[in-house]
This record gives structure tokens, C-alpha cells and sequence, in this order.
């Protein structure tokens, strides 16, 4: 990119941008002044202890702290000042366009930025952080200008500007300005980390509540409570087949075990009647699915919602004759698909109180002769794949 190289700090070595164009532009820092400023920072110490050392607060002073100015003599003052106030982790751009870029490789944790550019303008690098910043995550943005006007400040804290600070700086205010912006970001940072920490073990807690629940339904007509781990396995293996990336097989590995937890809410008269249900009955029995993903809907995890689409689709059919919502080929979700087979080659080949086990060449045979009916073609070409005696 043209323009001035983006620099990381170093104490041992610093590199400078090219000298600015213009020695008369109104935000530039004289050399008397930026001299003034950090001694009027040295004369005080009261200040500079309190900033320095904060021995208590490694968090805050290995903050990674980003300053964007087309003028190096501001850019120099800035690194002096927080450098002096105990923050090593500083990189520096003299040209706007390195920004974007520059904020995706460092993360920082605060960014002080002129507002009067060349390029792109502190409002425009604003509206480009926006794309890059989450909504839930706090980078203040201070500004820095020499530009006082109310319409000023009021324009730059609308576009997303945390603070304010008017050049000639006061090396004092924007340390403590820095400081409280900071213990603001790793606030935030930390209650996000907390609430991802609770919210995940909420999940968790709920969904080995579910597996429990589907493992009670199980019960009733699988009496060693393993087919829903079988079917998990032989669904991830399948899912390897079909070239799934290794955290889509991870995934349904955790999510297929629910498949029929909407089982728990079918009556057992009918569940575990021996004879062929009535149309009535097999209605009832189609409830499943939509009970299975009423239970497992609203989850926020990938294996929440996975499991919610797994279980109320895995009776559907590739002709479109299958329930609750009489899908058609590819609009049934892969995960769907996949369990359709492996839950039909599952319950043919292991006794029910219903039925005797099948052998597993025959449920193989019936697996084919639904091929393009039932089943998805390309998922039962991957099934016959699998070394099925060692599914069972």
C-alpha cells in the first residue's frame, strides 16, 4: 500500500514516517511543544507514579493501543506519553488507508485517532471499525483534533467516538482518559467472557437434561438404552463419508443422539404397541418430531439448533411423502438425511418389542430398494460404504 509504512513500537528502535508536507498544518505538535508536553508529564510526579507503575494492573498496561495521525509529530508526542505511562503494546500508522488492515492484525484494545485526514478521515475509519468491531465488544476510540467546535465533538461521539481530547494535549488528561477507557473495555471484556462462560453452561446443562430425557424415551422400546449412541456413531461416520468438515461430524455426533426425545411425549400404548399402529395412532406417533423440536427450539448453540433440525426432519423422504412437513429432496437438511438412514439401519437390525432383529444383510437390501424414495441416493451411497456388522 502507498502511503507511510504502519510501524510497531519499539523501545530499543523507532521508525519514523516521512516528514509531514506541510509544517503549518493546524493539528501539528510543534517540537517545543511536544518537549513541553512530556516534561510538563515528568514534572509532575504524583501523576506519572499513578500511571507507571500500577503494579496491581498488568492487565491494563499490556493494553494494545493503536494511534492513527497523519502527523508524526503528534504520533511521536502519543507513544512518549503512554510509553512513559507504563503501555508498551503500541503500533502507530501515519496513513489512514493502513487502518483497516492494521485493526484486523493487532486487535487493539483502544485506538486513538485524528479526526482531520488525508485519505480517509477519522469518520471514515469510524464507519470502517463498525464491519470489524462486534456488537457486543467495547474498543473505545478516542479522538484527537485540533478541531474544538461543538458540531465537532457531537459529530465524532454520533459516529461511534468514545471520547474527546482537543490538541494541544494535555499528556496528563489523556492518560487518565486512556486509563478509564480501558477499565471500561476490560470490564466489558470480562462480563462478555462470564456471560459466554454461564450461557454455555446453562446449554450444557440443558441439553444432558435432554439426552436424559430422549434416553428415558428410549427405554421404552430399546431396552439396553443404546440406540441413540449408536446412531450417533454411525451418523458421524456417514458424515466423514460425505466429506463434512470435522466440526459439522463433531456436531452431529452430539446432536443425533436427540433425534426422538420427542418420544417422551407419546403415550406408551401406543409407543410400545406389539400390532401395526392405526391411522390414528401412527398420527399420534408423527407428533414426535414436532415434540422433539419444540423441546430442543431457541437453543443458541451450533448443537442446539442442529439437534432441533435433526429431530424434526428425520422422518421426512427424499419423494416428499414423509413427515411432519412433507419435505422433497434437497430441502431437507443434510443432517436430516443423514439420519433417516442411519436410524431406519439402526431399528431393523435390533430387536423391538414390536419386531425381532434383522440380519444386517437384509436391512441393507431394504435400505436399497428405498433409494430415491425414502432415502437420499447420495447418502445411501456413502452408507453402503461403512463396514455395517461392526455398526451393530
Amino acid at each position: 500500500m502507498n502511503g507511510n509504512p504502519v510501524t510497531a513500537f519499539s523501545t530499543s528502535s523507532i521508525s519514523h514516517s516521512p516528514a509531514s508536507q506541510d509544517e503549518s498544518h493546524p493539528e501539528t505538535v510543534s517540537k517545543a511543544d511536544e518537549d513541553a508536553g512530556v516534561e510538563n508529564f515528568e514534572n509532575k510526579p504524583v501523576a506519572a507514579g499513578r500511571f507507571t507503575a500500577l503494579p496491581s494492573d498488568e492487565e491494563m498496561l499490556s493494553a494494545r493501543l493503536l494511534i492513527v495521525d497523519d502527523e508524526e509529530r503528534n504520533v511521536r508526542l502519543l507513544r512518549r506519553v503512554l510509553e512513559r505511562g507504563g503501555y508498551e503494546n503500541i503500533q502507530f500508522t501515519s496513513d489512514s488507508r493502513d487502518v483497516g488492515q492494521m485493526f484486523e492484525a493487532f486487535r487493539p484494545d483502544a485506538v486513538l485517532l485524528d479526526l482531520r485526514m488525508p485519505y480517509k478521515d477519522g469518520f471514515d475509519i469510524m464507519r470502517e471499525l463498525s464491519t470489524l468491531i462486534a456488537p457486543t465488544t467495547f474498543v473505545p476510540i478516542i479522538i484527537l483534533t485540533a478541531d474544538a467546535t461543538p458540531q465537532a465533538k457531537q459529530d465524532a461521539l454520533a459516529a461511534g467516538a468514545s471520547d474527546f481530547i482537543t490538541k494541544p494535549f494535555d499528556t496528563n488528561e489523556i492518560l487518565l482518559r486512556v486509563r478509564n477507557l480501558l477499565r471500561t473495555h476490560f470490564l466489558n471484556q470480562n462480563l462478555e467472557t462470564k456471560v459466554y462462560e454461564r450461557t454455555r453452561a446453562l446449554e450444557e446443562a440443558q441439553f444432558e437434561i435432554l439426552q436424559r430425557l430422549a434416553q428415558a424415551a428410549e427405554f421404552h422400546d430399546d431396552d439396553t438404552g443404546q440406540h441413540t449412541q449408536r446412531v450417533a456413531a454411525i451418523a458421524a461416520s456417514l458424515a466423514g463419508v460425505l466429506h463434512c468438515t470435522p466440526q459439522e461430524i463433531y456436531l452431529i455426533h452430539q446432536a443425533a443422539p436427540l433425534h426422538d426425545v420427542g418420544k417422551i411425549g407419546i403415550p406408551d400404548h401406543i409407543l410400545l404397541k406389539p400390532g401395526k399402529l392405526t391411522p390414528k395412532e401412527f398420527g399420534a406417533m408423527k407428533q414426535h418430531t414436532v415434540i422433539g423440536a419444540n423441546l430442543l427450539s431457541n437453543g443458541h448453540s451450533p448443537v442446539m439448533r442442529l439437534a432441533e433440525r435433526i429431530a424434526l426432519t428425520h422422518h421426512e423422504r427424499w419423494d416428499g411423502k414423509g413427515y411432519p412437513n412433507g419435505l422433497c429432496g434437497e430441502e431437507i437438511p443434510r443432517e436430516g438425511r443423514i439420519l433417516a438412514v442411519v436410524d431406519v439401519f439402526d431399528a431393523l437390525t435390533h430387536e423391538r418389542p414390536y419386531k425381532k432383529a434383522w440380519p444386517v444383510e437384509d436391512a441393507l437390501v431394504e435400505i436399497k430398494r428405498c433409494v430415491a424414495t425414502q432415502f437420499d441416493p447420495a447418502v445411501v451411497t456413502a452408507f453402503l460404504t461403512l463396514p455395517h456388522h461392526e455398526l451393530i
